[in-house]
């Protein structure tokens, strides 16, 4: 099978490497890429945002299926145009990626479809907001309402803070000001054709910057799978799956199918486990990063085969996915003053030593070659993954690569799933 990956990303790397991991291997292309992704296939200099682009050279070049990675193309239309010329693609059309899109329209859809979820309000004026804020008290949640590269949630005690927050928001578009759910979250990713999904497997990713969740939000810094702690709320892992897709996926899915916008792709449940019950915090339309870098490495299934069923309506014929015993850790690094300005464009060194540490991948997330050099281009530069019997040597593994490579003013959490090793 001849497979387009769009995307530049860890997410999209990790995605990759899955792909190679198959015998026979697919024949795989990526669009932008990075360094580390051009290490291993083609890239192609590609707009994955402009659908025209991406379906003219999937056209010409006999591309059989059509990955897309970040949430951007989705919103863009991408998978539109492909699906216009025949092409198979694994990513929902513009309107029903407005499920991540659009919080506003995600939560309309949950109060549908009678998915459990908490209570919000949208506010387009500081006003409406601040009325929002005060009626639910602290700790206060706001979120932008679209796209905002995992920067647009805030969740402090401090209303000060809160309104800056939203202030600035209200200059892009809505926010949606909801009710604090406190409990530990979860990540789950379900394939679906418009009609069926299957289950990966639960992680649990960490969101802010610092050590022992202090600092600002990230896109991610770390995550593990899977969650042993789920065996003693719900018994076993695969019970836990099962009840978010009778009362989350499907509801969803049907929802969606019934207006007219089937979802076909990775429906991404941000979940949370409070002493009421499971409630959705959020979906997303795609992998999530950094939760893929440590689910894809624990599949035994073959991804191909699964995308290929999803983009082509095929995922209910299909058993659900098997996983490894081992357990993954990824721990992020990044770019100095991230998530705020990162200062990027400097020197990275000691990847070959730390990728001999037993049992550790590397997923490149803004990397590039300059001569013989590798250099950072953004925040989060590299997912350090590592595959283990057990979380301590996982995160072992983990901690011992990083400390191999050389970043100047590059930081890391130290504390990815210690709660679990």
């Amino acid at each position: 099978m001849k497979i387009l990956v769009l995307g530049s990303g860890a997410r999209e790397h990790a995605i990759i490497t899955a792909l190679l991991r198959e015998q026979p291997r697919p024949s795989v292309e990526c669009a932008p890429g990075n360094a580390g992704i051009a290490a291993e296939v083609p890239v192609v200099a590609l707009d994955p945002n402009d659908p025209v682009a991406v379906t003219d050279y999937a056209v010409l070049n006999n591309i059989e299926l059509v990955v897309i990675g970040p949430e951007a193309p989705l919103v863009a239309g991408v998978a539109d145009a492909l699906r216009t010329r025949g092409i198979a693609v694994f990513g929902p059309d513009r309107a029903a990626a407005a499920l991540e899109g659009s919080k506003t329209f995600a939560k309309r859809i949950m109060n549908e479809a009678g998915v459990p979820t908490g209570r919000a309000v949208r506010a387009g004026s500081l006003a409406e907001a601040e009325a929002a804020l005060d009626e639910f008290g602290a700790p206060y949640v706001i979120k932008a309402d679209g796209l905002a590269a995992g920067k647009g949630v805030l969740v402090t005690s401090d209303r000060a803070a809160a309104v800056d927050h939203t202030t600035f928001w209200l200059e892009h578009g809505n926010v949606l000001i909801e009710e604090f759910l406190d409990g530990q979250e979860i990540s789950l990713f379900l394939l679906s054709d418009g009609h069926s999904v299957l289950p990966l497997s639960p992680a649990q990713d960490y969101k802010r910057a610092l050590d022992h969740d202090a600092g600002p939000n990230t896109g991610g810094m770390g995550a593990y799978s899977p969650l042993p702690w789920l065996d003693a709320q719900f018994g076993s892992e695969n019970e836990f799956i099962d009840e978010i897709i009778e009362t989350v996926a499907l509801p969803t899915v049907r929802q969606l199918a019934t207006e007219g916008t089937p979802f076909v792709g990775l429906l991404y449940c941000g979940l949370i486990l409070t002493d009421a019950g499971i409630r959705v915090i959020e979906f997303n339309a795609r992998f999530g990063d950094p939760e893929t870098q440590v689910v894809l490495p624990r599949l035994l299934t073959p991804l191909s085969g699964l995308l290929f069923a999803a983009a082509t309506g095929t995922l209910g014929t299909l058993p659900r996915p098997e996983f490894s015993a081992d357990v993954a850790v990824t721990v992020v690094l990044a770019s100095e003053n991230y998530p705020q300005e990162p200062l990027v464009g400097r020197e990275i060194t000691g990847l070959d030593a730390a990728l001999r540490v037993p049992g550790v991948s590397i997923a490149h997330a803004a990397t590039a070659a300059r001569g013989d050099t590798l250099v950072s281009t953004g925040g989060r530069v590299l997912s350090v993954v590592a595959v283990g019997a057990s979380f301590h040597k996982a995160r072992s593994r983990a901690y011992e690569a990083l400390g191999q490579v050389s970043l100047e003013g590059s930081h890391y959490r130290t504390d990815i799933a210690a709660r679990v090793a």
